[in-house]
């Protein structure tokens, strides 16, 4: 395998070239597989006929994105679509939230607590809808990124 950047030989599967400290296939000077210069717009290389166009294989994520437009749209506001794609830090802050929205909510039937608490629980659930309804619109048009930063697209 050679760096697309610098179109060095590397070992192994480096995960950056030690070169040029570029990612060997984030380039595309040269050809990954025998090191001939190549142009951007390059698909297949002619001197070894290797694939040269960038692959987006390993810049898409294998989630479906389906899963997380159906969850984001149905239990959007309990952070479903979060866990899902791995993100469980906001996912549990989404949850939290939600959580509490309903709880505050909730106290509207104990006697005096609903006159303070009540609005609160309405705040809660608005904004977590707002972020759940974006998360929404992100998955339905395939830019949502899972936790490793690839792209949510099959569907």
């Amino acid at each position: 395998m050679f760096c697309r950047n610098c179109g060095r030989e590397l070992t192994g599967s480096p995960e950056f070239c030690m070169n040029c400290g570029a990612r060997p296939m984030a380039g595309t000077s040269f050809c990954p597989g025998c090191g001939a210069p190549t142009t951007p717009l390059t698909e297949i290389c002619v001197k070894c006929g290797a694939r040269v166009a960038k692959e987006l294989a390993g810049d898409i994520s294998p989630k479906s994105r389906l899963a997380a437009t159906l969850l984001a749209f149905f239990l959007g506001i309990f952070g479903a679509h979060r866990f899902y794609i791995g993100k469980t830090g906001t996912a549990i802050v989404m949850l939290l939230l939600g959580i509490a929205g309903w709880a505050t909510i909730g106290l509207f039937w104990w006697p005096f607590w609903w006159l303070f608490w009540w609005p609160f629980g309405y705040l809660f659930l608005i904004a977590v809808g707002i972020w759940a309804f974006v998360d929404f619109i992100f998955a339905v048009t395939g830019h949502m990124k899972d936790k490793e930063g690839r792209l949510i697209q099959k569907w």
